[in-house]
Formats: structure tokens, C-alpha cells, sequence
């Protein structure tokens, strides 16, 4: 029996994951501060889902040791699932301290509450890590020193400070590298979810680099399995990447949203935004061997399954 406690419960991929965990049957609590970064209704909305599924999410902070330790004690936790961050490139160029204090301090505050309250943790970096890298697709071998922006490099060091810890402690961990996750309910602050709003307001989308960008778009319900095979693990200390390994164009991308929202988008070309990388694309022939981790769903089975929901979800306000 797993008693798991996941962090960013409210959150897109928690949300997901806590519904799928508790189908499992494991006892599943969750935590979030509920934070305005994007609309907090939405948060709202996956929590009151989680509760009628029987699932509490605890208003608070990773910040707050003595919360962190409660929840461990109290619900004899065995596994954590670290999710909760600060995320955005962009948010990062104008308020760098909300990822010190989530990304940085908030791990150290997770990583000190499994010291006193042993458990596996399984924790969320990201396929920023990657930077610079002109290799691709892009593997967990690879040498990630230069990353491009402020996210990436706290996710960096949350691998570092992970394993300083198992080192220490001896505490399993196992760390996954999120490609481009997307799907209903997803971070309205990610470009598919703007493009989808704009499209249908009939409001222009910007589109970086003239579009010469692509990215390995990976849908929610295939991060959900591959993150609950993480669980199972019985590792000492991994990283893996989580993709599609089917990188997407950009303007491919928008014209399969356009053909499912059967309307065309006014496009703004726009030069390359400081931060951003050119490719993200994941080698995860290590996810396939040691987490049977494989993604099934395309691009176009994916959009159909958002823009269905995004529709639904909005027409009822």
C-alpha cells in the first residue's frame, strides 16, 4: 500500500496525477498555496474535482517545514511526488525571486522534511535543464550545464540538491525531465492554451522566431503513467526524460489547433524571444527500458482532446 502526498496538487500534471493515483486505490493528499500566477479559478475548479474523488488538498506552502512535517507524520506518507514550482520562462525574466523562493527554497524545505520523515520522492525537472545543447534528441547522458534561462537553471539545481541529499541521507529519488506537457485542464499561461483563447476571440498570436521553433509536445495522460511507473521504481537515485519523442514545427502545431478549432488563426511573426530554445526533443530509451514508458498519443488525438474540453469548460461561464 502507497500512501502518497503530492505537491502542486491543484496544478495541471497534479491534478492528472492525483485521479489517477487514486483509481490505484493508494491513499492519496495534496498540498497547494493556490498562488495567482495564471487564474486561480481554474485551481479551484481541479480541486473541487479532487475532493469529490476523495482527495484533500491542503491549502499551504512547501515553505512551511512544520506543515511539510505534519503531513508526513500524520498520513504515514511512503511517497512523495514533488510538483509543486514556479514555472514560465517568461514570468522568470520579470519576477526571478518567485523561483527562488518555490524552486530553491521550497526543495530544500522538501528534501529537509524527507530527512526526518523517510520516504521516495519523486520530483519534477524539466526539459529546460537542457539549454544550450545542440545535441538532439536530447539524453539523460548529455552534459547539462547552460541552460537558458532562470526556470531551467533552478531545475538544474534541484537534480543537484536532490542528489547531494540521496547521497547523504540515502533517500530514492527519482527525477523526471517534462517535455512540453499539454492536455485539458492544462497551464493556461502555455502557448498552445493562449493560441486556442486568441484563435477563437479571433486575436492575434505571436509567433517567436517566425516560427522556426519546435518542441516535443507530450500529452498529460502519458506523463500520468509515466510518472506513476516512477512510483514503482525500485531505484536508488535516476533521471529520466518524459516525452513524445516526435518533436512538432510550430506552424505545423498551430495549423492542426486551427483544423480542430475550424478556424484560422492572424498570425504576428516575431524574432526569437530571449530564454527560449530552439528544440526540445527526448531520447527516452531509458524511460522505455526501466519505466515501460510508452507515450501513445499524437498531436492531433491530443489537441482534439483539449480544444473538446476547452470549449466545455468555458461555455459554462
Amino acid at each position: 500500500m502507497k500512501n502518497i502526498f503530492v505537491t502542486g496538487a491543484s496544478g495541471f500534471i497534479g491534478f492528472h496525477l492525483c485521479l489517477y493515483l487514486k483509481k490505484q486505490n493508494y491513499f492519496v493528499i495534496g498540498l497547494d498555496n493556490f498562488n495567482h500566477y495564471y487564474d486561480v479559478n481554474l485551481k479551484l475548479s481541479r480541486q473541487k474535482i479532487l475532493l469529490e474523488n476523495g482527495i484533500e488538498v491542503i491549502n499551504g506552502d512547501i515553505n512551511n517545514e512544520e506543515l511539510l512535517d505534519k503531513i508526513l507524520k500524520d498520513n504515514a506518507i511512503t511517497h512523495v511526488v514533488h510538483l509543486a514550482a514556479q514555472a514560465g520562462v517568461r514570468h522568470s525574466l520579470l519576477q526571478p525571486q518567485d523561483y527562488v523562493s518555490s524552486n530553491l527554497k521550497g526543495f530544500v524545505c522538501i528534501l529537509e522534511a524527507l530527512k526526518k520523515h523517510p520516504a521516495k520522492l519523486v520530483f519534477a525537472s524539466s526539459s529546460s535543464v537542457y539549454g544550450l545543447n545542440q545535441k538532439v534528441p536530447f539524453s539523460t547522458e548529455d552534459q547539462t550545464d547552460h541552460q537558458t534561462n532562470l526556470y531551467g537553471a533552478t531545475k538544474k539545481a534541484n537534480e543537484s540538491l536532490a542528489f547531494a541529499y540521496h547521497h547523504i541521507y540515502k533517500i530514492p529519488m527519482v527525477g523526471l525531465r517534462y517535455f512540453t506537457v499539454y492536455g485539458p485542464f492544462g497551464r493556461p499561461d502555455m502557448a498552445y492554451f493562449q493560441f486556442t483563447k486568441s484563435i477563437l476571440e479571433e486575436k492575434t498570436i505571436e509567433i517567436f522566431n517566425n516560427g522556426a521553433l519546435q518542441r516535443d509536445f507530450t500529452y498529460i495522460e502519458d506523463i500520468v503513467k509515466g510518472t506513476a511507473a516512477a512510483l514503482d521504481l525500485n531505484a536508488d537515485f535516476e533521471i529520466f526524460n518524459l516525452g513524445n519523442n516526435k518533436p512538432v514545427e510550430l506552424l505545423k502545431f498551430i495549423s492542426i489547433l486551427e483544423e480542430k478549432l475550424n478556424k484560422k488563426a492572424i498570425k504576428k511573426f516575431l524574432p526569437m524571444q530571449k530564454g527560449e530554445m530552439l528544440v526540445t526533443a527526448a531520447d527516452i530509451s531509458k524511460s522505455k527500458n526501466m519505466l515501460n514508458f510508452h507515450p501513445q498519443t499524437s498531436i492531433e488525438e491530443g489537441l482534439g482532446h483539449f480544444v473538446k474540453w476547452y470549449k466545455e469548460y468555458y461555455s459554462s461561464f
